[in-house]
């Protein structure tokens, strides 16, 4: 992965937090009126690109730096629960505040995960709202379910790369099992990415073509975008599913998905031989902007929440739209600082935690030795 290249998804994964932020203006009516037509509502695409990234980031990561299961797993939740953790328990505290002191206020979220926190907390940090049937997130955490496909596409791959012969067949079934319907439709996105990253030098194109093909892929995402194609898709999804007791929910929209996902591939493909050599003069901002990535994603809707609760907004109004998108941009970095940036911290408590437990298992394992 050269630098420019390792530039441009870092601007893709900021710009599809980015249009995370605008699908939800446009859902939550933060922006109303004619300007609401002006809204891309591309949030689904846009965690279609972070599956897709995801996928293609792993692969990376653990052919070249993380080569042991150990620093794999320190580094997968270093990542996630720097950022996932804090904004989960502030969501819990700041819902039940709420709903304590201000009952009377628009935009709560349903309480009863709130009133029994002893058990939704540790639920949504394992990541279950989505296995099989579940459809749980937590409270003002509209994006939180995609993590409840990410991190378990996380332990698929490492049963079956870290683990050979019989034991990756049992614990790759295992995990298989556990995650149900819904994550088995949008699987094979996440693992495109890894198809992409072991085949992206299979067959080289010149920079012409390149660029060409990138072009192409922002023109087929547009005239997707602004057809109603994904309609007849997603009633056609609905139409050929044969196991109405197994709801698709948050996969509803798979047959999309998948074109969508073909034409993100295309994309990052054909920007692997682009040669977008500016982005090297604007190298570090693109760098700083993009460690708020998972912040963003997670922490706008906790803003829009209480803005929505406490501020009766006027969608129409310019100042309000700016005054909301100010406060989202304040609040990202300031909690940002303690989450993304704080990301070595929490692998280096992951890593004294993982290996507390793994000499605690030698010791157990190791035979006793009596005296003669």
């Amino acid at each position: 992965m050269n630098k420019q290249y390792s530039l441009y998804l870092d601007i893709v994964r900021f710009l599809a937090s980015l249009f995370v932020v605008l699908d939800h203006f446009s859902s939550q009516k933060i922006v109303g009126g004619s300007a609401r037509q002006f809204i891309p509502e591309l949030g689904r695409e846009a965690v279609i690109i972070f599956f897709v990234l995801s996928g293609y980031v792993i692969a990376y990561t653990t052919q070249t730096k993380q080569q042991s299961l150990r620093e794999y797993a320190v580094a997968r939740c270093a990542r996630i629960y720097s950022v996932a953790l804090p904004l989960l328990l502030l969501a819990f505290l700041l819902n039940y505040v709420c709903n304590t002191y201000f009952p009377n206020g628009d935009g709560a979220a349903p309480y009863y995960e709130v009133s029994k926190a002893y058990f939704y907390i540790p639920f949504h940090l394992l990541f279950l709202g989505e296995l099989w049937n579940f459809s749980e997130i937590p409270p003002w955490l509209i994006p939180y379910w995609s993590l409840g496909y990410e991190v378990w596409y996380y332990v698929f791959f490492a049963t079956l790369y870290y683990f050979s012969s019989y034991k990756r067949i049992l614990l790759g079934g295992i995990v298989f099992l556990i995650l149900g319907h819904k994550l088995w439709l949008l699987l094979p996105v996440w693992m495109s990415g890894v198809f992409l990253y072991h085949h992206q030098n299979k067959i080289p194109l010149s920079v012409n073509m390149a660029r060409l093909g990138w072009c192409m892929s922002l023109i087929a995402l547009g005239v997707y975008e602004y057809s109603d194609f994904d309609q007849s898709l997603l009633a056609w999804g609905a139409q050929i599913w044969p196991f109405k007791s197994l709801t698709l929910g948050s996969a509803s929209r798979d047959l999309e998905d998948y074109l969508v996902c073909l034409m993100i591939l295309m994309n990052f493909y054909c920007a692997r031989y682009a040669e977008f050599s500016l982005l090297e003069k604007c190298s570090h901002s693109i760098r700083a902007i993009s460690s708020y990535t998972f912040t963003l994603y997670l922490a706008h809707m906790l803003v829009v929440s209480m803005w929505l609760r406490f501020y009766p907004h006027d969608a129409t109004s310019l100042m309000d739209i700016l005054c909301i998108s100010v406060l989202i941009a304040l609040f990202t970095y300031v909690i940002g600082q303690f989450t993304e940036h704080k990301k070595n911290w929490f692998a280096m408590i992951f890593d004294r935690s993982f290996g507390a437990i793994a000499d605690q298992i030698r010791r157990i394992s190791k035979p006793h030795q009596g005296k003669a």
